[in-house]
C-alpha cells in the first residue's frame, strides 16, 4: 500500500521532517516516490506546509494518510481557515 507519511531529516534534537509518498514497507527515512512538504516542528507556529495538487493526486491514485499526518494536516487546515466575524 501507498502512504504519505513523515521522514525525519535533521540533526538529533533538531528535528525536521519531509512529507513522503512512499510504500508501506519501506523504512521511515528509506526509499519514497515523492516529497509533497514538510514539518518543522521547533516553528514557533510549527505548521506542515504541503503541496495540495500533489496530496489530492495521490490520495485519488488510493494512498492512505498516517495517522500523525492526519493530525498534522487538519491543525494546518484549521489555522488557514478564514475567521468568521
Amino acid at each position: 500500500m501507498v502512504r504519505i507519511r513523515l521522514a525525519r531529516a535533521g540533526t538529533k534534537k533538531a528535528p525536521f521532517y519531509r512529507i513522503v509518498v512512499t510504500d508501506q514497507r519501506s523504512a521511515r527515512g528509506g526509499r519514497f516516490l515523492e516529497t509533497i512538504g514538510t514539518f518543522d516542528p521547533l516553528k514557533k507556529d510549527a505548521l506542515a506546509t504541503v503541496k495540495t495538487d500533489r496530496l489530492s493526486y495521490w490520495q485519488g491514485k488510493g494512498a492512505q494518510l498516517s495517522d500523525t499526518l492526519d493530525v498534522l494536516l487538519k491543525k494546518a487546515a484549521k489555522a488557514a481557515a478564514p475567521v468568521a466575524g
